[in-house]
């Protein structure tokens, strides 16, 4: 029985709730017992998105408590620091390249981090930290939106699990015109080293 907490956390428009519920249905598929929650407020205006998946034998709360968490899947930079307190000591983190800049400091005195500073402040919990150009490799394949399927990827190798159930998943989970580009972004995702 596979036993680990994930937390997905990114911006509104990014497919966060939709990559969370891949990997509840993962979870299923393999045996788990999965509990998920998810709180998206703001998510159509851009606002911050997250979302807990436990699996388990048996799970009886769907979130994830601080330094609890196995598997963080950060969509974007800044989204990256606010969580990283869940990750369990040695945890691994895939980070996505990705930022989307808050008003805050745009049009305010905040200044959004540079990528040197988020890195380094992730590598002092996390065991593993993957540096993914999911926006990048998705634009490449021809749609920004499969990032979260570069992503799942990733996380896939990570786990060490085969592709079969992640593509069956995905091809339920996405209309049926992307599938095909969602399954190119998710080997994109997973035959790459993405470790630093």
């Amino acid at each position: 029985m596979i036993t680990a907490n994930f937390l997905l956390a990114g911006v509104g428009g990014q497919g966060t709730l939709l990559a969370s519920d891949i990997v509840a249905d993962i979870g299923m598929r393999v045996g788990a017992d999965v509990k998920k929650s998810e709180v998206h407020g703001m998510s159509q205006r851009g606002g911050a998105v997250t979302s807990h998946v436990r699996w388990g034998g048996r799970v009886s709360s769907p979130l994830c408590e601080k330094g609890a968490v196995d598997y963080f899947i950060a969509q974007e930079m800044l989204e990256a620091l606010r969580w990283i307190e869940f990750v369990k000591p040695g945890g691994t983190v895939l980070l996505s390249r990705q930022q989307i800049v808050p008003t805050s400091t745009v049009y305010g005195a905040d200044q959004y981090p540079v990528d040197d500073h988020v890195v380094a402040t992730i590598k002092k919990v996390a065991g593993t930290v993957l540096l993914i150009d999911a926006k990048k490799t998705a634009e490449e394949l021809g749609n920004a939106r499969v990032a979260n399927s570069v992503l799942l990827g990733a996380l896939s190798a990570q786990m060490g699990m085969p592709p079969d159930d992640w593509l069956a998943v995905i091809t339920v989970r996405v209309p049926q015109r992307h599938v095909e580009l969602n399954r190119q972004a998710f080997f994109a995702g997973r035959e790459k080293d993405w470790r630093i």
